[in-house]
């Protein structure tokens, strides 16, 4: 088994953009193929699907290419981590039964390769965003949950799709970095910091791939990216974190 930890986020696997939703999943296998030797820990760091519910016996049809890579790299005892992101936040226990995945809803503090880091997929962080904030907490309630379980599954499943498209083309200009000031992550990454030190906070959800400094250059706010546009992702190494690309070797990392 390798000793590298890779980190991905935002496949929105179910939506098409540049690639169709089964070419991005294909291109997600054959990074996850390339990686399969070198890797000790995969950790997946939200909106892996974009949409997402699952019902006592059912879950959405599709992905089963990408579903079963996860099965083959558990059974050769890559640990994976799956965090649920703002649109597939109804994951419950299927990737723990399944493929004995823990998933996280919460931000994880982890100690790796002398590294502590800080990782988290980042909807509802930082200051102001309030609407989502709320929605968040209605989304998460149980009550909500199992009354969105009461839908027949063909109903409730087109309208997570719909929903979810809605919530993507709502999501304002992702390509440019709006400076420290602007960027909500980093300022709560900053704020997290002046109260204890992590070496990196690791986030997707931004979609743009961004390496900043935080606190005089003590810590380094990371974003994944996303692989709608970007196909970026993180490796942590020997201690020393770095962002790179699958199958698009002319792209850079955005470095503020």
């Amino acid at each position: 088994m390798g000793k590298k930890v890779f980190f991905a986020s935002d496949f929105h696997l179910g939506a098409d953009a540049r690639l169709t939703s089964r070419e991005r999943e294909q291109q997600v296998v054959r990074w996850l193929s390339s990686i399969q030797e070198e890797a000790s820990e995969l950790y997946l760091v939200g909106d892996i699907f974009d949409y997402w519910f699952e019902y006592k016996s059912v879950v959405p049809k599709g992905f089963s290419r990408f579903l079963g890579k996860l099965g083959v790299m558990r059974d050769l005892g890559i640990q994976i981590y799956m965090f649920t992101g703002n649109h597939d936040m109804w994951m419950f226990d299927y990737f723990e039964t399944e493929f004995d995945i823990p998933v996280f809803r919460e931000a994880q503090v982890r100690e790796i390769q002398g590294r502590r880091l800080f990782i988290a997929h980042g909807d509802g962080l930082g200051p102001k965003d309030y609407g989502y904030k709320f929605i968040k907490k209605i989304f998460g309630s149980r009550f909500c949950q199992w009354a969105y379980a009461r839908l027949h599954p063909n109903f409730g499943l087109w309208l997570m799709r719909a929903f979810s498209h809605t919530s993507r083309t709502a999501g304002g200009d992702d390509s440019q970095f709006h400076g420290r000031e602007k960027e909500m992550l980093v300022r709560y990454a900053e704020r997290k910091e002046s109260i204890a030190h992590h070496d990196y906070y690791i986030f997707g959800h931004r979609h743009l791939p961004l390496e900043v400094s935080i606190g005089n250059d003590a810590s380094t706010y990371i974003g994944l990216g996303d692989w709608v546009e970007y196909q970026s992702y993180g490796v942590l190494e020997d201690g020393v974190f770095s962002l790179e690309y699958f199958e698009m070797p002319d792209r850079t990392k955005i470095v503020k």
